[in-house]
């Protein structure tokens, strides 16, 4: 009879929420597998079976970033609009980066210095933006969105998006700025910009 697995997924979830907490709220000399263990109640052997060592940990944490927040801009049906489907991917990117902040330093910032994604991280990251390109693509394709270059189109509206919510997520904005509403108005006003 085999033996029962000890460290499976849940382990591996709860590590992965515990780690991205310790680094978001005390920083990267925190993040020790040692430490963390305890926090979760578990061993170190079943940290360093689950992920090897502590590059192994942080690259999980970027991967499982990057895997949640690109099924989330998935999920965001087409329609026939351009414009509004910017403007809900735009909505999506900022509802997984408040749902997920704790991961979103290590996927955009240098949260961990020394730390760089391999080919297969670089490719999944692209690959959770696609939606985005994929609309913008459809856009000009229909002639809905002047024809400036997807790229050109798509990284200047994630700057918009990436920008608003980085600001939103370092608590930057003043006190009495209301983020909802500015940033759907931001949002729809930077894609109505691409308007044939």
């Amino acid at each position: 009879m085999p033996r029962p697995r000890t460290h499976d997924d849940a382990l591996r979830q709860r590590l992965l929420d515990r780690a991205g907490e310790l680094l978001a709220d005390e920083g990267v000399k925190a993040l020790s597998l040692r430490r963390l263990a305890g926090a979760v109640g578990t061993s170190t052997t079943a940290v360093y079976s689950l992920f090897g060592n502590k590059p192994g940990l942080v690259n999980e944490l970027y991967v499982e970033g990057f895997r949640r927040f690109g099924a989330r801009l998935r999920a965001v049906p087409p329609t026939n609009d351009v414009f509004e489907d910017l403007v809900r991917i735009g909505l999506e990117y900022r509802s997984s980066a408040l749902a997920d902040r704790r991961l979103y330093p290590i996927m955009f910032t240098n949260a961990v210095p020394g730390f760089e994604p391999d080919a297969a991280c670089g490719e999944l990251a692209r690959q959770a933006l696609r939606p985005l390109w994929d609309r913008v693509r459809a856009g000009i394709a229909a002639g809905a969105l002047v024809d400036a270059g997807t790229d050109v189109i798509a990284v200047g509206y994630w700057a918009c998006v990436h920008g608003l919510v980085s600001l939103e997520l370092s608590h930057m904005l003043p006190g009495e700025f209301d983020m909802c509403t500015t940033y759907r108005r931001a949002l729809r006003a930077h894609a109505e910009g691409w308007r044939r």
